[in-house]
């Protein structure tokens, strides 16, 4: 059996390798928000009542009518810190969108806490997108207003 001696060097190559892999297993443990989905418990999502399928062109197809009832940002701010701390993440608010589960385009609530949650980006400017695309389908009346709130729920519940 052939021994072979350990150099200071490569002892101290072995405990940088041990380091890096344990800074990884941490670094892969704690909540990366990359990773974040909407819980169904914390964030179930809730829509308005005053939209309907029966008002829909005077509500959620009427060009501008969501920055009528969009909350201030200092709600959706104050609310973000909350719900990240909830959801365990520690980032920085910048890299968070205060969401809405079911989106204002959709007949979402503006402001219950139920139906907002920290969507991280680079997923929430993607989402934002298929906001826009049930939106159309649901003014042109190729998808109805049920349908596409409970395909917008799902999709955050599964994929952030």
């Amino acid at each position: 059996m052939t021994t072979q001696r350990v150099t200071p060097g490569g002892l101290l190559l072995l405990a940088a390798a041990v380091l890096a892999v344990v800074v990884l297993v941490l670094r892969l443990g704690h909540h990366s928000h990359a990773g974040i989905v909407a819980d169904p418990v914390r964030t179930p999502g809730v829509v308005n009542p005053s939209v309907t399928q029966a008002n829909i062109l005077s509500t959620i197809c009427r060009r501008g009518w969501t920055a009528t009832i969009r909350p201030p940002v200092d709600y959706t701010n104050a609310l973000k810190r909350r719900q990240m701390r909830a959801y365990g993440e520690t980032g920085p608010l910048s890299a968070y969108q205060e969401d809405h589960l079911i989106s204002l385009e959709l007949g979402g609530d503006p402001t219950d806490p139920r139906n907002l949650w920290p969507e991280p980006y680079p997923r929430a400017s993607a989402v934002d997108q298929i906001e826009n695309e049930l939106n159309a389908k649901v003014c042109d009346g190729s998808l109805s207003l049920r349908d596409a709130q409970d395909q917008e729920g799902a999709m955050k519940h599964r994929d952030g």
